[in-house]
């Protein structure tokens, strides 16, 4: 056990002078596994000749809903533009609802219908198993550590927005 944890303390030592070739396979590393991570929904959303931008956008608006898209726009991080034609297409399929806002008439909330609830819950499900098996494999440390460095490699600004979704789930 004792060697365990000098092992571990060693690897740690050594995340901390990463070389270029380390640093190259991280990256490539990740660029595989978001291939993987979002080949499921991608098979799905080109069924309907949707992109992940449409996925992006059920995501969201089924985390939050009664999202604004203002609020939208800031999470997804798109031009109002590019944003508006996803909305049009998911609106007019049935799977978006746009209603008035309650406090104020200008804005628009967002909220998923039953076939909107349907679809995202389609494009997550295979996404959450194999987050669920990743996380099994690597263990709680593994977890935690992965969180850590996604969380340092995002920018502030970011960092904040996902905060505040964190908070948001906190709150339910």
């Amino acid at each position: 056990m004792q060697d365990k944890a000098r092992i571990q303390a060693m690897v740690g030592e050594d995340l901390l002078f990463l070389t270029d070739d380390q640093l190259r396979r991280g990256i490539e590393a990740m660029f595989f596994a978001y291939r993987a991570f979002t080949s499921d929904p991608d098979m799905i959303l080109a069924d309907l000749d949707y992109g992940r931008a449409h996925h992006r956008a059920l995501h969201f608006i089924h985390r939050d809903p009664g999202l604004t898209v203002t609020s939208l726009l800031a999470v997804l991080g798109v031009t109002k533009q590019s944003l508006n034609r996803v909305l049009r297409t998911l609106i007019d399929d049935g799977l978006v609802d746009s209603r008035i806002g309650r406090r104020d008439r200008r804005e628009r909330q967002l909220h998923l219908t039953v076939s909107g609830t349907a679809l995202e819950r389609r494009l997550s499900e295979a996404q959450r198993a194999r987050m669920r098996a990743a996380y099994r494999n690597a263990g709680p440390q593994a977890v935690a550590g992965f969180r850590q460095v996604l969380e340092a490699m995002m920018d502030p600004e970011t960092r904040a927005q996902y905060q505040a979704l964190k908070d948001l789930s906190d709150d339910r």
